[in-house]
């Protein structure tokens, strides 16, 4: 049975034992990758149904695989019995995200169904802001005493080995749990065991428990990492973040990213799985605020409505004019807001970016402008196509420079700068691109 069957079986409500017995021996032929698709991208009944047929392995690594999203959704389909081995199974970090997209009273129930272990460490990491690194740690971390020799660290790691979620690289703390360095599993395996850990640890590149999980997870990147140490206030080791949670980190700030750029919100559910009025909700804020903005473009050509009256062939140019505007601005702010979620670029380096993005927008707007130039003077006359090249140059240097700021004033006022990205660009273009091209139409055509 291909997918496409699995789907159709799904929607005709299968109960019967025959039904759902042919269900789960379709499921056995289909890859776990498409399991999962079938799982995002179908109603919340029909998934929770394909689920409660997997056998016991597949349904474990499949919900592993799930994002928050998802799993909670299941949850809330599947009998208490097999929700609480599943809750139980996670990772506290992952176990603290299903938690967050479940109703207050639910979570509290499965949390008061975990074990005192379990709900230790869970209540640990739930006890740090979302937005915290600290949520996203596991604190199941195995510290190595710097007064241990290697043989004493090999043993005190076999003694714990299925605790950790990574035992590759190793936090090493003293007496009080501080840390004050990291040994690679490598390393030790290679060293005599009377060697000291303290005599081979390696400067450690950490995180505060409580710092803002892009820009660790970003740094995380930037240093090529394996793991990071997380430690509290006083240095004391907490947790440990691990590539694959920094991974679903950086994928969920670009999708925001890349939604709020295109002016929406992102959607916490795949396409086809989100319904028509959370798909509705993500869109609508953002297109009446971009609508009540664009107000202003009319504005500014009922302010020059007389100047379109004597010359009509102006109002020609005015898409070519914004929409050149609003893409110049959008290319600028696109590439120094990744400069920024990268590192590359900071706040205080904003007299750089102004000078740099000037220069480049005047480049743009000078070949922009004697194509412009060129084109207007053969189809018009020389007088039009003298408007049209000014106006590219203003428009591209001007757009360039402030879409390369307002990323940059964003991050200074604590915003997301993708916020102050393509869309509210485009229509600050729109405006100031028409006010730049009647200025200087009437300075050149009707003086």
């Amino acid at each position: 049975m291909s997918v496409e069957l699995i789907e159709e079986a799904l929607r005709s409500r299968p109960q019967g034992e025959a039904e759902l017995a042919e269900l789960a021996h379709a499921a056995r032929n289909v890859s776990n990758d498409d399991l999962q698709y079938l799982i995002e991208s179908m109603p919340a009944k029909q998934a929770a149904v394909l689920y409660r047929v997997l056998d016991k392995d597949t349904a474990l690594n499949i919900f592993e695989d799930l994002p928050p999203a998802y799993q909670a959704d299941l949850i809330r389909g599947l009998r208490s019995t097999d929700v609480a081995e599943l809750i139980e199974d996670l990772d506290p970090d992952d176990r603290a995200l299903v938690f967050d997209e479940l109703p207050a009273a639910v979570a509290d129930r499965l949390m008061a169904g975990l074990s005192p272990s379990e709900r230790h460490m869970t209540a640990s990491v739930l006890g740090y802001p979302p937005e915290a690194i600290g949520r996203y740690m596991s604190p199941e971390v195995i510290g190595i005493n710097q007064d241990f020799t290697v043989g004493e660290a090999m043993a005190y790691v076999r003694r714990r080995i299925d605790d950790p979620e990574t035992i590759y690289l190793l936090p090493v703390v003293d007496s009080s749990r501080k840390l004050t360095g990291v040994i690679g599993l490598r390393r030790l395996l290679s060293e005599d065991d009377s060697v000291v850990i303290r005599d081979i640890a390696n400067q450690p590149v950490s995180a505060s428990a409580i710092d803002d999980r892009e820009e660790t997870a970003r740094r995380f990147l930037s240093d090529k990492l394996i793991a990071m140490p997380i430690v509290d206030r006083e240095q004391r080791l907490v947790g440990i973040l691990t590539i694959d949670d920094v991974i679903d980190i950086v994928e969920e700030e670009d999708a925001e990213d890349t939604a709020r750029s295109g002016g929406s919100e992102p959607l916490a559910q795949s396409y086809l799985s989100a319904s028509i009025f959370s798909i509705f909700r993500s869109r609508v804020v953002w297109l009446t605020m971009l609508a009540v903005s664009a107000v202003l473009t009319v504005q500014v050509l009922n302010v020059f409505e007389d100047r379109l009256a004597q010359l009509t062939a102006l109002a020609l140019f005015i898409p070519l004019l914004t929409g050149t505007g609003g893409n110049t601005g959008n290319q600028a702010a696109t590439t120094v807001t990744r400069a920024l979620a990268m590192g590359e670029v900071r706040v205080r380096d904003m007299p750089k970016i102004i000078w740099r993005e000037a220069r480049v927008g005047f480049t743009l707007g000078l070949t922009l402008g004697v194509l412009g130039f060129l084109a207007a003077s053969l189809a018009f006359d020389v007088g039009i196509g003298t408007v049209i090249g000014l106006t590219l140059l203003s428009i591209c240097t001007m757009a360039a420079t402030i879409g390369g700021v307002m990323p940059l004033v964003a991050k200074k006022v604590g915003a997301d700068p993708a916020v102050f990205s393509n869309p509210f660009i485009s229509t600050f273009a729109d405006a100031t691109g028409l006010i730049i091209y009647f200025s200087i139409a009437t300075a050149i055509l009707l003086s």
